[in-house]
């Protein structure tokens, strides 16, 4: 009689093999089960389950299967063999994950027009093959938006993609200053990522993306404006290439324009706000400046064209502020808070994608929580509207609450 094979066994097999009450081979970064079975092993985004480290990828062959058909040992005790195919440095299964997030879902959320969805989908990602600190910017959102659709593993992901925007940035920012050619198309792309990115990741109480002292968000616009700049000279190219289709369309002229009532009064009073500012003459050009693109960016959101993409739109305002702007805001200036809190009003009708999900919300209450009493009440109009989820800005038919918007001189195009 044939002695049964002894064995020892482990506690430290993967959640997917002991939910399926089957052997675990514990192989790491996924268990041979769960590939074959096409699922996801918790092995690959570091679960408590995992009991010893992390180890490169590894992928299976049939190579060392017995070729003796008549030994039935050799059959029960051959098995995969498990080969190293990728080097240290190279994206692990995990990061194939990612990619196929982003590539079947992430990409969609981009933008609300259906001819952008392709270009994320397809030529971003191929361009990622080419630009490191693209793909890892890609990586990045996709990993955000995970945590968002697995909050169980929020932690993990979130983790993952810190570190992948942080090797991005790394591998970006020493070439940034010197765009080519052969690389601007990437610059572009993650330009528009990292603004997701700024958004797409865990709000902290007291960020308001713009005035934040921590290091983390209070490099993120003058990123932004940093990326834009250079991207400028690039533009030729840009606008020439395969991401020509994500560009925003020239149009709208903002004078003359109707707006809602509510919105047209605020302006007007903000520019009254204008005149009257702390600060010098200099800060008081500055305020007007971002005043007159609050208003080229409200008549935009409302009257703007199918071909339009309201992200980019939105996003138009804090490219086109004068630096002096952006540094009273950094001070912490009550006037430049009170526009900044106007302009919270154009993100809340981004309200809808994941990324943007609560952050209008978010940045008015930090707002309010640094502006002093007589200051607060600057700020009523727009609290009141996010506050009541009122999308103030969508388009609805002409009626009597409708007034032509004569830009006043103090905030004219032009």
């Amino acid at each position: 009689m044939v002695s049964r094979r002894s064995h020892q066994k482990s506690r430290n097999g993967c959640a997917q093999c002991k939910k399926r009450r089957i052997k675990c081979d514990e192989a790491r970064p996924a268990c041979s089960n769960c590939i074959k079975h096409s699922i996801t092993c918790d092995f690959q985004i570091g679960s408590p389950h995992a009991a010893s480290p992390v180890h490169p990828p590894k992928l299976y062959t049939r190579a060392s299967e017995s070729k003796s058909p008549g030994s039935t040992r050799s059959r029960i005790r051959s098995r995969p063999v498990i080969t190293n195919t990728l080097q240290p440095g190279e994206l692990q299964m995990g990061d194939l994950e990612l990619l196929h997030q982003f590539a079947t879902e992430t990409c969609y959320t981009t933008s609300n027009r259906p001819d952008s969805h392709e270009l994320w989908r397809v030529t971003v990602c191929k361009e990622g093959l080419t630009h490191g600190f693209l793909m890892r910017g890609i990586l990045a959102i996709a990993a955000l938006h995970l945590s968002r659709l697995r909050p169980d593993r929020a932690s993990d992901y979130q983790n993952i993609a810190e570190s992948h925007q942080n090797k991005a940035l790394s591998s970006f920012l020493p070439i940034m200053p010197n765009p080519t050619q052969l690389n601007c198309h990437a610059f572009f792309a993650l330009s528009s990522l990292i603004v997701v990115y700024a958004f797409a990741s865990p709000q902290k109480r007291g960020t308001t993306v713009f005035t934040d002292q921590s290091q983390d968000s209070a490099d993120w616009l003058p990123l932004i404006r940093g990326v834009n700049s250079i991207l400028q000279q690039a533009w030729p190219w840009v606008e020439n290439g395969p991401l020509r289709g994500l560009l925003q369309p020239g149009i709208i002229n903002t004078v003359d324009t109707k707006l809602p009532r509510p919105a047209d009064q605020q302006l007007r009073q903000l520019a009254e706000m204008c005149k009257g500012a702390a600060g010098g003459e200099e800060a008081v050009e500055a305020y007007v400046e971002a005043v007159k693109a609050l208003r080229k960016c409200y008549v935009k959101i409302f009257i703007r064209a199918s071909v339009e993409c309201e992200v980019g739109t939105a996003f138009t305002w804090p490219v086109e502020v004068p630096d002096k702007f952006i540094q009273l805001l950094k001070a912490g200036a009550p006037e430049a808070l009170v526009i900044l809190a106007h302009y919270c009003v154009v993100l809340h009708h981004l309200n809808d994608y994941w990324w943007m999900r609560g952050w209008a919300a978010h940045l008015i209450e930090n707002i309010y929580n640094e502006l002093s009493d007589p200051w607060r009440d600057w700020i009523q109009w727009p609290s009141e509207t996010i506050g009541r989820n009122d999308k103030c800005l969508v388009w609805r038919p002409l009626s009597p609450d409708m007034i032509p918007s004569h830009t006043p001189a103090s905030i004219s195009s032009t």
